[in-house]
């Protein structure tokens, strides 16, 4: 089976699952750290050479205090867990925000953790104008250096977008990136994760006609 090099995550549906299960709606939140670590995991064992999740966008923060607050900490507490595996990891996000945790900013350079290997890139209070934003100041950019002007600067293409929550939209997640990547999205909830989600969506990606345009 042909492995995809990066994967990017988009872990919809906390809110859905908290209100499905008769609970408000900031407690679901929590329920998808064991999801990410397990997952996690996964990639590493399959051979994925870079993943990227994403944690929450800057649009994300309109919503109520106590939603904001809790995804909030639920990315803290994810990014401290996955510092604890081997992996070289980068937080993103605008961090000139007061929506960006504190506790994060040590993490905005990517470090290696443990033995290093996969490259891990976890996107916090992030916003794709954001990302962009030295683009607008330049008069003169190529396309083989656009890369180098973004935020994101050192987070490689994306092969393949996995989307639990059943949304058909991209949000914003790293746009020059993603640009010809495939995309397969889960319908279950992704508190409700469970690894043939990943296989299946591997399985799907195997039979693609991956030309990037030629």
């Amino acid at each position: 089976m042909r492995i995809p090099e990066h994967i990017g995550i988009i872990p919809d549906g906390n809110r859905r699952w908290a209100q499905k299960k008769g609970l408000s709606k900031e407690k679901g939140y929590n329920q998808g750290l064991n999801p990410g670590l397990e997952l996690f995991h996964l990639c590493k064992e399959i051979g994925v050479k870079e993943l990227s999740y994403y944690g929450f966008t800057m649009d994300n923060t309109k919503r109520p205090r106590k939603q904001t607050e809790a995804f909030s900490n639920a990315c803290v507490k994810a990014v401290q867990l996955l510092a604890k595996e081997d992996a070289l990891l980068r937080v993103i996000g605008n961090t000139s925000s007061a929506k960006f945790p504190q506790e994060l900013l040590k993490y905005t350079k990517r470090q290696q953790f443990g033995q290093g290997g996969i490259k891990l890139n976890f996107l916090v209070n992030y916003g794709w104008q954001w990302d962009l934003v030295n683009l607008y100041k330049r008069k003169k950019i190529s396309q083989k250096n656009i890369n180098n002007y973004l935020k994101s600067n050192d987070v490689s293409r994306v092969d393949l977008i996995i989307r639990w929550g059943g949304r058909r939209r991209l949000s914003g997640f790293l746009p020059v990136q993603s640009v010809y990547a495939d995309f397969y999205v889960i319908d279950d909830y992704w508190p409700d994760f469970k690894p043939e989600h990943l296989y299946q969506a591997l399985a799907w990606y195997d039979c693609q006609d991956i030309t990037l345009g030629g």
